[in-house]
């Protein structure tokens, strides 16, 4: 028997939990992650999540399951982090399907279910939004996490709901979280935990993860995210674990009830409630942007080097002002008007140049001269 991790949004989701499973379970049989395909367009041009067609070489796993091993490749223009994370982490990641909707997601889990037979369930989600009402004006991507909850709530298993990281994603804050949550803490993550999954984050474009990933290791601060700029405290509770009551979830997320009653059978059927029940689909917005960054994608240009650290003196002057401490690479390449392929690029040159500034896997903002 093994132990099934489901990453309520994909992403950062499935690198956080890599580090749960060390952290909770230890160095025996590592368990089967299971996750979204959807990567940021930084990564992958093609906005929303990637389904078993948008992939080369995956492996069987049930009728309905397939598992992402180190040699899938996504088919182009598509982009993916999942080959590359089933190639440096001991764990097996399988693909959550969203095209068939709630129906399609629930066969999924029930044949994964019965294929394993695991000893545990665990649902996690960083950050907090899986357990949004739907009408907060921070929430920004309810889809992934209210389908996946919905999904849960229609299998016979024993699933146990995690947060982790509460407020990290940037849409509800830990204060907004606090009623719910309680004193239901878990685990504190720690530098000890953070260390499995350091090689990945030095790579992976995840922002909560990686702001959990440092809060572990004890940075504290204001850490400024997204393309929007969102300002996140890193405190004493955000490494922290909290379980949550699965029915009470349900009974908050509007979202996840929605498409829990109506039976989706397709994604866009999902990506209408959104927009009813939330007033957009983050997919919307990713297809917005790709047209914006589309250019930057089809015209890879050699990062310049000089420029860029300018351009960095003049954001830290200006994020100082704003009290922010911190911030991500992955904010820092859009701030800097960079390319999805420059990212990597970018975080060598800024830990070459200034590494008393890495607060891995952050940027230190340079505090004022005296």
């Amino acid at each position: 028997m093994t132990r099934l991790i489901i990453a309520a949004g994909g992403g950062g989701d499935a690198v956080a939990a890599a580090m749960l499973d060390a952290a909770l379970y230890g160095d025996s049989e590592r368990a089967v992650i299971l996750t979204y395909a959807w990567d940021r367009l930084l990564i992958d041009p093609v906005p929303g999540p990637r389904g078993p067609d948008d992939f080369a070489r995956l492996q069987p796993l049930t009728p309905s399951v397939w598992k992402v091993p180190a040699a899938a490749r996504p088919i182009a223009p598509a982009g993916s982090t999942l080959p590359r994370l089933a190639g440096e982490l001991p764990h097996t990641f399988a693909l959550i399907d969203p095209g068939k909707g709630i129906e399609g997601v629930t066969r999924q889990l029930e044949e994964l279910v019965a294929y394993l037979q695991p000893s545990s369930i665990d649902l996690l989600d960083v950050g907090g939004d899986v357990l949004a009402r739907g009408d907060e004006p921070t929430l920004k991507s309810p889809l992934a996490d209210s389908l996946t909850l919905a999904a849960c709530g229609q299998v016979d298993a024993d699933i146990r709901l995690l947060v982790a990281g509460p407020g990290l994603d940037g849409e509800l804050s830990h204060r907004d979280l606090q009623g719910i949550l309680g004193g239901s803490i878990v685990h504190t993550f720690s530098a000890e935990d953070a260390e499995t999954i350091s090689s990945v984050l030095e790579w992976h474009p995840s922002e909560a993860t990686g702001m959990l990933a440092a809060a572990a290791r004890g940075v504290r601060g204001t850490c400024e995210v997204r393309d929007a700029g969102l300002p996140v405290p890193l405190t004493d509770e955000s490494p922290t674990l909290h379980q949550v009551d699965l029915d009470v979830a349900l009974s908050r997320n509007e979202l996840a009830r929605a498409i829990r009653s109506t039976s989706t059978t397709t994604l866009e059927q999902v990506e209408a409630l959104s927009r009813e029940v939330c007033g957009f689909s983050e997919i919307d917005y990713e297809r917005e942007k790709a047209l914006r960054l589309r250019d930057q994608h089809q015209r890879p240009v050699k990062l310049d080097a000089e420029s860029a650290l300018l351009q960095l003196v003049q954001f830290e002057a200006e994020a100082r002002l704003r009290g922010v401490t911190h911030t991500t690479f992955r904010h820092l390449t859009e701030v800097l008007n960079l390319g999805g392929s420059q990212l990597d690029d970018l975080r060598r040159l800024l830990i070459n140049s200034r590494p008393e500034q890495h607060a891995a896997p952050l940027w230190r903002v340079q505090p004022a001269p005296e």
